[in-house]
């Protein structure tokens, strides 16, 4: 029985660790996709004012034609945006190996582009020894350019790959003490040498393996693309399933990057991942149809972001105890504008997933079945980062509705905001769910309004934040994404959850050694501030 227990405990602490490690994983990706955005901005507008159908149809040659000064002008925003996606795989390598780090980043950042360049370069030399880049020696689509180097199809897989092996190896060597003849190449210096030396041998190992991982992943994309409508339902469901264990990016990003979102041929050349084949076809004069099997990993998101959690804002502020409704309605009213504009909808999904997991489970469902009805409906409208109104008009608007169907968001989301309103209030009042307002204890609903958290951080945010976490010995590593603070903690019972809501925290999430603090997009500075409180401390 005592060996059972034991196994058990073992098998739970590889599961943690596992869990763990993913979250860092996706967390590390916020750095390469928090550029999207703006790459996307650029590319969007310039590719759009540039088309020679759009300028001819406007009659606007004599101010957007070739030739003249705003043509110039967005020729350098399409092109400076297209050239951040077409290096996205090193930019992965970097962001990947940068996030990891524990200490002494940019060592690692810098062996990241050492290692990613090294490890092409080797898979390329062998190519050319084996006579492989020799035309029809290897299947279409499978060979590419990585940074000028001809190279096998890695995507950001590669840069991933190459980010997470340096990062490990950062980690173990950066403090490491050579012999006093070698002292000189000790400590950080050693990092970019070892990882020379280690993504040689993994460029070979990836000449001889990546080419059947290639395979499995075209077919693996393929019977995704089979599996249609139902597939786009399921992808949905799992997508916003995953956004409270921080594993989102982790999920979506192979098919936004690789074969599994499909592959489709942009101005002859082979182009994967639903988000590449995307802006590729954003990029080109010659598409008249964006690729609806690419968006539909994307496009879904639109109606549930925009429509469908203002209308779940609303339900949760109509039914709110009438004196509490001035309380909640500065967040959900934040919360939701947030959404519509720009995409980032934890604010607003973390309201009522602690409150309401049953709420969260329904979104979830109608997520899924936003993403289908999207794909059934043929629109096209891309993303870079999430599917607020920004997006939906420099992707979709802007483009015309000839290329995009994007049309159909308003109806589909007009109707989506009508069915959260009166599914989430019935479902509020039918099971008295404590959503915001609602509850007994004047502490959680006062935790949600913005007069609250400015006035916790008059008093001292870092203090409370430092407090509820149990004080600085109890942290082993701080951390954050887009919205939410990361820490490991040695010992969980020091957790305070409610003086970590006072401090204006959205809500708590506890798992294993981790714990993470929704606080918004304001969480990157809350960490800059609490790391400096630390600091002070500490001297």
């Amino acid at each position: 029985m005592e060996s059972i227990s034991t196994s058990k405990k073992g098998l739970k602490g590889w599961f943690e660790a596992c869990f763990s490690t993913l979250q860092k994983v996706g967390k590390a990706f916020m750095f390469p996709i928090a550029l999207l955005p703006v790459a996307g901005l650029l590319l969007g507008i310039g590719a759009a004012f540039t088309q020679p159908q759009m300028i001819s149809a406007y009659g606007l040659e004599w101010i957007l034609g070739e030739g003249t000064f705003l043509n110039a002008v967005l020729m350098v925003m399409k092109n400076t945006g297209d050239i951040i996606f077409a290096n996205l795989p090193i930019i992965f390598a970097v962001g990947v190996a940068l996030g990891m780090a524990t200490h002494e980043k940019g060592v690692a950042a810098l062996s990241g582009v050492i290692a990613f360049l090294i490890m092409h370069e080797t898979i390329h030399t062998l190519l050319m020894l084996t006579g492989k880049l020799e035309r029809g020696a290897m299947l279409d689509g499978t060979i590419s350019s990585a940074c000028g180097i001809t190279s096998l199809d890695m995507g950001v897989f590669g840069g991933i790959l190459v980010g997470l092996g340096v990062a490990y190896l950062h980690n173990k060597f950066y403090k490491i003490k050579l012999p006093t003849v070698l002292s000189f190449f000790g400590g950080i210096r050693f990092v970019p040498i070892i990882s020379a030396v280690v993504y040689i041998l993994v460029g070979v190992a990836m000449f001889f393996a990546w080419p059947w991982v290639q395979i499995g992943m075209h077919s693996l994309g393929a019977l995704v693309l089979q599996s249609k409508y139902i597939g786009t339902f399921i992808y949905g469901i799992i997508e916003r399933a995953l956004i409270p264990f921080g594993l989102h990016h982790v999920f979506y990003m192979p098919f936004w990057q690789t074969n599994l979102g499909g592959m489709e041929i942009v101005d002859g050349t082979f182009v994967s991942g639903a988000q590449n084949i995307f802006f590729a076809q954003l990029a080109s004069p010659n598409v008249s149809k964006f690729s609806v099997d690419a968006a539909r990993f994307m496009t879904g998101k639109f109606p549930f972001m925009i429509f469908g959690l203002p209308g779940a804002a609303l339900a949760m502020y109509t039914t709110a105890k009438s004196n509490k409704r001035k309380i909640v309605g500065g967040l959900l009213l934040s919360a939701a504008i947030t959404a519509m504009l720009t995409g980032i909808t934890e604010p607003i999904e973390f309201t009522f997933l602690f409150v309401a997991p049953m709420l969260y489970a329904v979104h979830c469902v109608f997520a899924g079945l936003s993403f289908m009805l999207m794909h059934l409906l043929g629109v096209a409208v891309g993303m870079t980062f999430s599917g607020g109104i920004i997006d939906l008009i420099l992707f979709g608007v802007i483009q015309g509705n000839a290329k995009t169907n994007w049309v159909y968001v308003i109806p589909v989301g007009i109707a989506y905001f009508i069915l959260y309103y009166f599914v989430f209030r019935f479902a509020i009042k039918k099971f008295n769910l404590m959503t915001p307002g609602r509850e007994e204890d004047e502490i959680e609903s006062k935790l949600f309004t913005r007069k609250d958290y400015d006035a916790a951080k008059k008093s001292g945010t870092s203090e409370l934040i430092l407090e509820g976490l149990g004080g600085v010995d109890n942290i082993e590593d701080l951390d954050c994404c887009a919205t939410r603070l990361r820490v490991k903690v040695k010992d969980m019972e020091k957790i305070n959850s409610d003086i970590l809501k006072q401090s204006g925290a959205a809500g708590v999430i506890k798992k294993g050694e981790g714990i993470q603090v929704v606080y918004g997009p304001r969480v990157t500075v809350i960490k800059s501030e609490l790391e400096d409180y630390m600091g002070a401390l500490e001297k």
